[in-house]
């Protein structure tokens, strides 16, 4: 792997590459969340402040459902988003690419808890910093994934003549250089030139072209363009 990405097989069998979001982005959202869910408490607490001791209990109530239920709730029917994650272009799904359900987003978001020892969320984020793809201990035992909801499409790999392999290539092998030649167009020719590096076999053939112009030719070929 050349990054973070996180390539999986849909049920459907479509192939996607996740893009795991990681701390800063998520307690961003997490903050946005917050001040939601405090300027909504305050209003309601105004309200019911007129009904007395049954409004107040009222508020309790109302608490409880939105320090629970808000995330789950909104990540189940919002398209995997509460509004904080939707601001910063995330969304929640199983490791697998499918939409999160009711379990898996109940079970992540009652370990927040967990989480939050022993104060202010620290060991959710040392998890998230130990953890190649940046999950807390909810991810884990949920099987989720916090990711960034943009794709990256395979037009943007840059146009060059095709050629095929010269021997069948693996479907680790075809992600590795299509993963390169979607970076390629932001990387300079010296760095374009050292990440073919760590892909020998593959950058280098029985004829030319050799090294990246090579992998971006065999990317040009498995993305179906023609000569």
């Amino acid at each position: 792997m050349l990054d973070t990405l996180r390539p999986v097989t849909t049920p459907e069998l479509i192939e996607i590459r996740l893009h795991p979001a990681g701390l800063l982005p998520r307690a961003l959202a997490w903050l946005i969340d917050l001040m939601l869910r405090f300027m909504l408490l305050a209003l309601a607490g105004n309200l019911f402040s007129l009904l007395g001791e049954f409004g107040s209990g009222l508020w309790l109530l109302l608490f409880f459902l939105i320090e629970w239920f808000y995330p789950v709730l909104f990540e189940v029917l919002w398209r995997g988003s509460t509004p904080g994650k939707c601001a910063l272009g995330l969304l929640v799904l199983n490791d697998n690419g499918t939409p999160v359900g009711w379990g898996a987003s109940l079970t992540r978001n009652l370990l927040r808890t967990a989480d939050f020892l022993p104060f202010g969320y620290a060991l959710g984020a040392v998890s998230m910093l130990l953890h190649r793809e940046f999950r807390r201990l909810g991810d884990i035992v949920a099987g989720t994934l916090v990711v960034y909801r943009h794709t990256t499409p395979a037009t943007l790999i840059p146009t060059a003549t095709p050629i095929p392999p010269t021997a069948p290539l693996g479907r680790e092998a075809q992600r590795a250089i299509l993963a390169f030649a979607e970076r390629a167009p932001r990387l300079t020719p010296e760095r374009q030139e050292e990440l073919a590096a760590l892909l020998p076999t593959l950058a280098h053939g029985a004829q030319p072209p050799q090294g990246a112009a090579r992998l971006l030719r065999l990317a040009n070929h498995l993305i179906g363009r023609q000569a």
